[in-house]
């Protein structure tokens, strides 16, 4: 049984209590050549002859290696924020570096694995070709100089998502879960330092979602990617995360960023427990508070 929160710190706050000790806190997080740097960031949109302000001021560090959660209901400028990170749209003003480099230069480089809510799989190669296929664009790229990373091995990978008896399947053959775990999978290969999910689980069922956040945290461990992930979810969210952050409504801003204290790796069962039922709360009760308040 675990037990109830208290005001004593855990790893994540003690090593936060460290950092801001070392003047890394709150707002630099580490070295700034080993974050995710996000600073006065706006993004407005022209359309029928009106402005839409979809992000305002967001300001936001994440360390290398961390997952970290954007939370909030649709309209709060979730993906927005997202694909400004992956360079697939630009703020209106402000900056972002993802470790040193401009996004695009980062997405040029394949530092950036892009993950969708549809797994997005080429229908006519296997699910061992469709992610064999990331790792050889990504070896072309160290051929450029652009990246230095050697890709995981797709079998490999596969295999630690339950894929290993499926991979010489076409996507077709597949059930919805199983591509998803094929597209994670394809985004583990390329070998990119940085992983943006967007959603991935939200077309799935309850059960099919549930075993998939464990395998996806599984695998986390294993090769510790820099993770951004984007869901309504709060349960998902705590459970997935070492921070959250909770977004108000349009214009989308960041109303509180949450420590989600809890035991790395997860243990089985952390979701029955009182530390881990109070963090979903206090995530949701953040969350109203700041639609109320925007």
């Amino acid at each position: 049984m675990y037990a109830k929160l208290t005001s004593v710190p855990g790893p994540v706050a003690a090593m936060r209590e460290t950092e801001e000790a070392r003047g890394d806190s709150p707002a630099g997080l580490g070295a700034a050549g080993d974050r995710i740097e996000i600073r006065g960031v706006n993004r407005i949109y022209q359309g029928n002859g009106r402005e839409v302000h979809a992000l305002s001021d967001i300001n936001l560090h994440i360390r290398r290696g961390e997952f970290v959660t954007l939370f909030g209901p649709s309209g709060c400028g979730k993906s927005t924020l997202l694909r400004i990170i992956a360079g697939l749209d630009r703020q209106s003003s402000g900056e972002v570096r993802l470790f040193k480099q401009d996004p695009l230069d980062a997405s040029r480089s394949k530092n950036i694995a892009w993950i969708p809510q549809s797994s997005s799989l080429l229908p006519w190669l296997t699910i061992r070709r469709n992610v064999e296929l990331s790792a050889r664009l990504n070896r072309r790229a160290d051929r450029l100089r652009l990246t230095a990373r050697k890709p995981e091995r797709p079998m490999q990978v596969l295999r630690e998502l339950g894929l290993g008896e499926f991979a010489d399947k076409r996507p077709a053959q597949l059930s919805g879960g199983m591509r998803q775990r094929a597209s994670i999978a394809r985004g583990f290969v390329q070998g990119a330092p940085m992983m943006l999910m967007d959603e991935p689980f939200s077309a799935l069922d309850e059960l099919t979602r549930d075993a998939l956040q464990l395998r996806l945290l599984d695998l986390w461990e294993k090769h510790r990617k820099t993770v951004i992930f984007v869901t309504h979810s709060a349960a998902e969210a705590v459970l997935l995360s070492d921070r959250v952050v909770v977004m108000t409504s349009r214009p989308g801003r960041i109303h509180s960023i949450i420590d989600i204290d809890l035991p790395r790796p997860r243990p089985a069962g952390i979701e029955d427990s009182p530390a881990f039922g109070e963090l979903v709360r206090r995530v949701k009760a953040t969350l109203r508070a700041g639609w109320e308040g925007a």
